[in-house]
Formats: C-alpha cells, structure tokens, sequence
C-alpha cells in the first residue's frame, strides 16, 4: 500500500513537473548555470527563515515552508532561474523565544548583497527577492540601494502590501501580524499538516513601550508582550482565507517579476 501511494504521488506531480517554466539554479552543472545565467534573465531568490519562533501551534521553518510554497509556484509560472532559499537574516524580534536565529542588520543586508554579485557578473541585472517576513523589509531596502550603484535592480516582496485588499475581505482578528489568523490560514492552505490548531491562541498585548519586539517577560517596559509568541488571533484562521491570501500574493509575485522585467536598470555610478 504504502509503496502504490508514492507512485500515485509521483505521478499526481508530472503534469506539475513537466509545466514547470522556471529553472534551479541548484540543479544545473556550472556549465549549464552560464547558459542559464546569460542575456536578461531575472534570479528569483527565495528568503524564509529557517528557524524562528512561530507561537506553539506552528513550527520554526514555517517562514522557509511560506519561501519553498512560492518558490514552486513561481518555477512553475514563470521563466525564471531560482537561486537556493536564504535562510538566516534579520529576526530581532522574536530571539527571547528558544530555537529563533537572527543576524544583524548589516549582515542581513551584505549577505544579500555578496549572493547578488556573485550571480550579476554571469549577465542577470534584474533579481527579485521572494520574501516572507517584515522585519525584513529594511535591509532588504538597503541591499537594493547597494546593488543599484552597481547598475543591479534588485526588487522583493512587501508582504504588508502585496495582498492587502484580499487580506481585509477575510481578517476578523482585531490586530495582529506574526503567527496569527492570517499566517496560520496560510499554512492551513499550503502545509495543513504543519499546524495544530489545538495549540493555536489568541494573544494580543499592547505594547509596553519602546522599539522592542515580542517578549516573554511582562511588564518589563519595552516590546510586546506575548507568552505565546504570536501577536494576532491564530484561532480564527481557516483553510479558505489562507487560499485567498496565499493565491493572491502569488498573483502579486508573479506581476512584480514581470514588471522587473521591463523596469529600465539604474545607472551605474
């Protein structure tokens, strides 16, 4: 039995497999990338978090779950090289949870910014970050400045932005960003086997003040806090608004590749 439901899913995953228009760039000999690489292809790379704290009912990679989701749908619609998943960056919010991994600003920004130029000089000049958390934003933001002095155009998902209208047809939490009911829903859509709702929580704290992320310790003055770790209602998510979310974040991902396709690269300087 066991080995007739592997052949079922493998075949179930061929019509998958041979629509695929994208490449990985992981699975291609070094002569194969320069073919790859060459003329004016977009480098999608995928970034999710490998490890960090997603409340009690999701598991650590579940940002590097959101990356791995999209990264397929992208390949599979889009004629594109998909460069391997970053998976440490920027989590400052999130380190008093045990298992959460951060690096530094800095860091966050000049890892992106090394991956980049060791592909650009092969002939891509467009790249487009697939993103997947918010704190992320900033020095994805520097990343981009420093690669256009270079003549590199550099874009990433905003995931406060891209499926916004979709998001506020379904959210009924009152606030709420990081392991909540939209996070969750999502996941119940792509990988329902990695949630267990019956650990799912509602916890929503004011912030006590100042620039600090979620934290354990209550009335410490600074941060959020949470002894969950999620900030948001998680036990309102459905399958069905994570399909809306997720379908129309792929939509916009998918849109903001092709733009980058035509945007006209900034000058060297």
């Amino acid at each position: 039995m066991r080995v007739l439901m592997t052949v079922l899913t493998i075949v179930a995953a061929l019509p998958v497999l041979a629509q695929q228009r994208g490449v990985e760039l992981a699975n291609l000999t070094w002569v194969e990338a320069e073919k790859a690489l060459g003329g004016d292809q977009v480098v999608v790379i995928p970034r999710g978090a490998g490890s960090k704290e997603h409340g009690p009912h999701l598991r650590l990679d579940n940002d590097y779950q959101l990356a791995a989701y999209f990264k397929r749908r992208v390949l599979a619609a889009s004629n594109v090289v998909v460069a391997p998943t970053i998976t440490y960056h920027y989590y400052p919010a999130f380190l008093e949870y045990p298992g959460s991994t951060h690096l530094r600003q800095e860091t966050a920004r000049d890892v992106v910014v090394d991956i980049v130029n060791s592909l650009s000089p092969y002939g891509p000049r467009r790249f487009y970050v697939l993103n997947t958390g918010v704190s992320t934003l900033v020095p994805l933001k520097a990343s981009a400045e420093e690669l256009a002095k270079s003549g590199v155009l550099m874009r990433y998902t905003d995931v406060l932005t891209i499926a916004t209208t979709e998001e506020a047809t379904v959210k009924q939490q009152s606030e709420g960003t990081h392991a909540d009911e939209i996070e969750t829903s999502m996941m119940l859509y792509i990988a329902p086997e990695r949630v267990d709702m019956s650990n799912a929580a509602k916890d929503i704290s004011p912030r006590e003040g100042g620039r600090g992320g979620l934290t354990r310790v209550q009335g410490r003055g600074v941060g959020r806090y949470s002894p969950t770790g999620i900030y948001g209602e998680a036990t309102l998510a459905t399958r069905d608004k994570g399909r809306v979310v997720v379908e129309a974040m792929v939509a916009g991902m998918l849109r903001e590749i092709e733009e980058l396709r035509t945007t006209p690269l900034p000058p060297k300087r």
